[in-house]
């Protein structure tokens, strides 16, 4: 159960936006996970805002105290450090609601999905422009990270959906980003 937490604020820094440091911060923690191959560790992000689509300058760590006691102990921070306000290990209150935290994956380019079932399905422009039109793309209203995919190396946006707001804790496991679907975490 993730009853214990650990806030990570961001520091204002005049060289980089709290975005881009968000998005280095979080890509350090996935890695971590993914070196540890946790999957009883969550975040969010309590600071996000819809209206105007931002992710926040906090990140939210949940586990229980050993969990956590372990993540902290080792290195994963590196040069994050500077930037950052790093709290103390902590039970969350006792009265707090819950709620998951979870990726979303949209449709967003047309185009980029056209090249896409080109190349794996050997399918002819034309073709493809009647399988995918315009139509398909999504407008994106929740926040996200910017990360690099570390099997393409290439940038993407991981876009965080924070669920409703619920009394009771639901168990489940986390992914190496620490979001599940099902599994929730304290929100307060």
């Amino acid at each position: 159960m993730t009853s214990h937490y650990v806030d990570i604020q961001l520091r204002p820094d005049p060289d980089f936006p709290a975005g881009q440091l968000m998005g280095a911060l979080f890509s350090k923690l996935h890695r971590r996970l993914v070196a540890l191959d946790a999957s009883a560790i969550g975040v969010s992000f309590p600071a996000h805002r819809l209206q105007p689509r931002d992710i926040g300058n906090r990140l939210r760590i949940h586990a229980t105290p050993t969990d956590l006691d372990s993540l902290m102990a080792t290195a994963w921070l590196g040069g994050m450090r500077e930037y950052a306000e790093i709290g103390e290990v902590a039970p969350a209150p006792a009265d707090a609601s819950h709620r998951t935290v979870s990726r979303r994956q949209f449709k967003t380019n047309a185009e980029r999905l056209r090249r896409r079932r080109m190349r794996r399905h050997n399918e002819s422009e034309a073709t493809v422009l009647e399988r995918i039109p315009d139509s398909v793309e999504q407008r994106v209203s929740l926040p996200f990270v910017q990360i690099r995919s570390t099997s393409t190396g290439q940038r993407f946006s991981l876009f965080i959906e924070h669920g409703p707001v619920q009394p009771n804790p639901e168990p489940g496991q986390f992914n190496t980003y620490g979001l599940s679907r099902g599994a929730t975490i304290p929100w307060f």
